[in-house]
């Protein structure tokens, strides 16, 4: 079927037209948007759990700690909850779109049993079908390789374990909760078993471990509890004021269950988690992995509505700076020790700042800068101007604090070990390089006092060149990058090569030789992974999940492609071609005036896909750029955007999906792909091919 650009972009108008809307009407008068997390079986089976210790522990406590709920309540509420998600193997998978893994199936079956002390049948039921999963999948030594050397969630699954009866408590390594005891800005040189920002679970585990199997080695013992008190202050110190460390169910439910389980229901920091576990449990019974991820989604929103050609700015209000510039933290953070300048995923007081959530939040307050209206008489546009280099010169300088010795960016702290989540990642750099890129355009960098990060153009060039090193060295044979926070449950190891490459094309820099030719075989990755839909990423589970959606029974066939990736790579592959057909028109446009050749760039425009991977790809790039919009036409038009799919990686190999990744994603991608179809070289009439 032949399809003229002309076409395509009328359709794509309309399409955006649509997502526009619908993202506006998301924020309605709010000042920023919130998003919407996917239920969690695992967050659910979680919570149960340390609702139900709390109850069998401390019963008198009960009534001050859920006055407006009950235990029984919120416990019956999770179960049911918990009964609705289980899959048709037994298992129980981290969303109602996953598939089953042991690590929720067997905190699934602890929830059951604490929650239920005479369990009916349906209850039994599901216990039985739980436990064959598990026996089918491996049990214990199953568990264990999932995470490898990451204790950082297998100790807490097996004391959930253990305090439902399924393990003995000898089974489990005890975890040196003594360690938190020692200054915090020494916990990066302790080579520590979890990962920077399970601190609390190491003290609040690692003392549930202590009471309930005391080490034989006396001398141990006797330093273990002279250490259990200052440990715990270390617990106060960490905990928020929303009473959820990171606003993360799992993490504050191990650590509730943890102090219930030894006789502390009623100390503060279990109050305060019972009240986190109240105020955040879902309509439906259910908890979320998270609260919610405002700063993340506000800052993507803010980048997908300017990608837009035709974007008038009306969005682009105070109120949305005002807050966007409020997520800034400004003190010293007690949970990791990062310094000021950083943001997290939300505006909450469970969050930390990141190296991910940092350059969103600089890169949407240039967007919002831009879309400032010009000087007026009451100066605002100075203001706004000033604010925002401050706030950005603050957010890069913590930055390029955070960069790792090898160039890359990790998520929390700097050089705290190789654990996941831990190290240097290529999405997360990607996103540093575009942030410190943007940096430079948007202000004259200056030594920055606060902090003592040097922003002058030369450090930024340094830390640029490093980042990209990092990201030459990381690139995959087959020319792709791999993320760390998004995944594809389809794919070996979980992981989502088309995300990461999307990601770090939006970073690269098509006038540098090296970093152009990572980009073409980049490129030439996302040609070969598109699906014959003309979408990418997704898979058979997605496209069984449709047809039980659909009231289709029996088994599925082919790949359908999902949303997110799609828009993913398809942003990627747009900006790329976009910024490399730009520089290469430049550089002819200079080249005909020294030869007096009018014509001389528009020849260098044009030609075969291989020269215009320089500065173009009319051939092939464009035909895959047109597939990948029509696929994405056709699913707004179908309604499937409003069908999120788990492409979120969340800590320790737990998936999630968002309400608002598939209009925000497809909204920046139809808009840099319609900048790339608009450009005055692209002939309106040249026909592409189309799947």
């Amino acid at each position: 079927m032949i399809v003229p650009h002309h076409s395509i972009l009328a359709e794509t108008r309309q399409t955006l037209d649509r997502l526009r809307g619908e993202l506006l009407d998301e924020r309605g008068r709010a000042a920023h948007w919130t998003g919407t997390l996917s239920p969690s079986a695992l967050s659910t089976a979680t919570a149960v759990s340390a609702l139900a210790v709390v109850r069998r522990s401390a019963p008198e406590a009960a009534p001050e700690t859920t006055s407006a709920r009950s235990l029984e309540a919120m416990i019956a509420a999770g179960i049911d909850s918990l009964l609705d998600s289980q899959n048709r193997d037994g298992g129980f998978g981290d969303t109602d779109r996953s598939y089953s893994n042991i690590a929720t199936t067997m905190l699934g079956i602890a929830a059951l049993r604490l929650g239920t002390a005479r369990p009916h049948s349906a209850v039994a039921a599901a216990i039985d079908r739980a436990e064959s999963y598990v026996e089918r999948a491996g049990g214990i030594p199953a568990l264990r390789r999932r995470y490898g050397t990451d204790k950082t969630f297998v100790i807490p699954i097996l004391t959930n374990c253990a305090l439902a009866g399924m393990v003995s408590w000898r089974e489990i390594p005890a975890l040196p909760f003594e360690a938190a005891a020692v200054p915090q800005s020494l916990y990066r040189r302790m080579r520590m078993p979890v990962v920077s920002y399970a601190i609390p679970a190491l003290v609040a585990i690692g003392q549930a471990h202590f009471f309930h199997a005391p080490p034989r080695n006396p001398l141990l013992a006797w330093l273990r509890r002279r250490l259990v008190g200052r440990t715990l202050e270390v617990l106060e110190r960490m905990q928020p004021a929303s009473g959820g460390y990171l606003e993360a169910t799992p993490l504050t439910s191990f650590v509730l269950m943890s102090l219930a389980s030894t006789g502390r229901a009623a100390h503060p920091v279990s109050q305060q988690a019972v009240r986190f576990l109240r105020e955040s449990q879902l309509e439906d019974g259910s908890w979320p992995i998270d609260t919610n991820l405002a700063t993340w989604v506000t800052s993507l929103a803010v980048h997908a509505l300017a990608s837009d050609p035709e974007d008038d700015a009306a969005w682009a209000d105070d109120a949305l700076l005002e807050w966007l510039l409020r997520c800034q933290h400004t003190e010293r953070h007690p949970f990791t020790g990062a310094e000021p300048g950083g943001w997290g995923w939300t505006d909450l007081s469970g969050a930390v700042p990141d190296g991910d959530d940092t350059p969103a939040a600089i890169l949407a307050l240039a967007e919002l800068q831009k879309k400032t209206p010009p000087q007026s008489s009451s100066g605002r546009a100075a203001g706004v101007r000033q604010r925002v280099e401050k706030a950005s010169q603050a957010g890069a300088g913590w930055l390029l604090q955070l960069q790792n010795r090898d160039g890359g960016w990790p998520t929390f702290c700097r050089g705290w070990g190789r654990l996941p989540f831990d190290r240097s990642s290529t999405d997360l750099t990607a996103h540093a390089l575009r942030a410190l890129d943007r940096l430079r355009t948007l202000c004259a960098p200056r030594t920055l006092e606060a902090g003592g990060a040097d922003l002058r153009q030369a450090a930024l060039q340094r830390a640029a060149a490093r980042g990209w090193r990092f990201l030459r060295k990381s690139q995959q044979a087959d020319g792709s990058w791999l993320p760390l926070w998004f995944g594809n449950q389809d794919n070996p190891d979980d992981g989502n090569p088309v995300y990461g490459t999307g990601r770090v094309l939006l970073a690269l820099d098509p006038s540098d030789s090296e970093q152009r030719a990572a980009g073409i075989r980049a490129a030439d990755y996302l040609l070969a992974a598109q699906n014959a839909d003309g979408g990418w990423g997704g898979g058979i589970s997605r496209t069984q999940w449709l047809r039980r959606e659909e009231g289709l029974d029996g088994e599925a066939e082919g790949v359908t492609s999902s949303v997110e990736e799609t828009a993913i790579a398809l942003e990627g592959l747009a900006a790329f071609v976009l910024s490399a057909e730009g520089g290469q028109a430049a550089r002819g446009q200079a080249e005909a005036e020294r030869r007096g050749n009018s014509g001389y760039a528009a020849e260098r425009c044009s030609g075969s896909s291989e020269r215009d991977a320089n500065g173009g790809g009319e051939s092939r790039y464009r035909s895959a750029i047109i597939r990948a919009m029509t696929f994405l036409c056709r699913a707004v038009r179908e309604d499937r955007h409003h069908n999120p799919w788990p492409i979120g990686f969340y800590f320790a190999k737990l998936w999630y999906h968002e309400r608002l990744y598939p209009t925000i994603f497809a909204t920046a991608a139809l808009g840099t792909a319609s900048r790339l179809l608009g450009q005055p070289h692209a002939d309106p009439q040249r026909d592409v091919e189309r799947a």
